[in-house]
């Protein structure tokens, strides 16, 4: 196959529309449910007042805007997958805009500009806390401008979309890669996504990992989660083929929102039931470095640890009893094996490690 055999069939995966719509059209939309922002989104891509208040400016000049890009979901509506921050900005200035509760936010009342410096103060309609507000003309002028509007069609191939929506949002993003996996599901499925954040605030899970609150603040968590339910039962082939491990998270959540609610509740049990024998046998020092020669553990969590150990463990699982003692002993034989002792795995990446960490625990927990 050449080059452009390739082009033509990855064309063929996405279908896409384009034509531009004024803001009052996408206020209407909206409003009435038929495009959707995901309040999900508005704490990752997150604004300064300055950054906001700089686009109600560009829009009042007449400035063109970037494109916004959405995706068609089976139901007809569009979900922004670019332009999550400008269309929020824009409704919020509008006092439209609505959180994950269905409430209003506060309008946006514009801050310093470097060129309208009237706009300072300035609010879309009248409000008690702004200095002034648009006139009725310039509303109507506000409403009136045009955003090019992208459309991913619903008949599109899901994996190419969504390998879209990545691209698009990792462009210039300050968001993790997990926060913007968090999006992705959020597309993908709402429902789904509330699932992995509710295993990933299991309070054993939680205790465990014992991780930094800044990692906290950036849904690492979640990424363990998601590493944990993907690679319990990864088999030998897809382990050893395995090259990025966060390309290979990002591909799996289009297999994951397929999975039903028998098999959800079944991971949901194997994973609070590993994390529950993990914190009775340790708590947070059971995936820390266990040092042999001193017998104690030491430094932060450890991935070694939790590819071994936690991933050991919950492959036996349901059906395999462990004490903690046996957790514990287990850990002592981990980082007593030459393979695991300090300095393992230096100048490897994270994905060739897990070629000998994962088979290694399962080994390990086979009693």
């Amino acid at each position: 196959m050449d080059l452009e055999e390739e082009i033509k069939i990855y064309r063929r995966k996405i279908a896409t529309d384009t034509y531009p719509m004024s803001i009052g059209e996408l206020s209407n939309l909206y409003r009435d449910g038929e495009i959707d922002i995901h309040p999900e989104f508005q704490r990752i891509f997150r604004w300064e007042p300055s950054q906001r208040s700089r686009l109600i400016e560009s829009v009042i000049l007449g400035i063109p805007l970037p494109s916004v890009f959405v995706a068609q979901n089976k139901d007809g509506v569009w979900d922004v997958v670019d332009g999550v921050q400008r269309m929020s900005t824009i409704f919020q200035f509008m006092g439209i805009l609505k959180d994950e509760d269905n409430n209003l936010h506060k309008p946006l009342i514009c801050s310093d500009t470097p060129f309208l410096t009237q706009l300072e103060g300035c609010s879309y309609e009248e409000h008690p806390e702004s200095a002034r507000s648009l006139s009725a003309t310039q509303r109507l002028d506000f409403k009136r401008a045009r955003v090019d509007m992208k459309i991913i069609k619903r008949e599109s191939d899901n994996r190419a979309k969504y390998d879209l929506f990545q691209r698009l949002n990792s462009y210039g993003s300050m968001a993790t890669p997990q926060e913007l996996r968090n999006c992705l599901l959020v597309s993908l499925s709402k429902k789904h996504y509330e699932w992995l954040g509710e295993i990933s605030s299991n309070e054993s899970f939680l205790n465990v990992i014992d991780l930094p609150r800044r990692l906290i603040r950036e849904q690492y968590q979640m990424e363990l989660a998601l590493r944990f339910i993907f690679l319990r039962k990864i088999d030998p082939t897809g382990l050893a083929s395995l090259r990025n491990i966060g390309d290979f998270l990002t591909y799996e959540l289009v297999q994951f929102v397929e999975w039903g609610e028998v098999r959800l509740e079944d991971e949901l049990k194997t994973f609070a039931k590993t994390f529950e024998i993990l914190r009775e046998a340790g708590g947070p020092d059971i995936l820390r470095r266990y040092n042999p020669e001193r017998s104690r553990t030491e430094g932060p969590f450890s991935l070694t640890a939790f590819e071994a150990i936690a991933l050991g463990v919950g492959f036996h699982l349901p059906g395999t009893e462990l004490s903690p003692e046996t957790v514990r002993d287990k850990q002592a034989s981990l980082w007593s094996n030459d393979r695991f002792t300090a300095g393992h795995a230096s100048g490897k990446s994270s994905d060739q490690r897990m070629k000998s960490t994962i088979p290694f625990g399962r080994s390990l927990f086979s009693i």
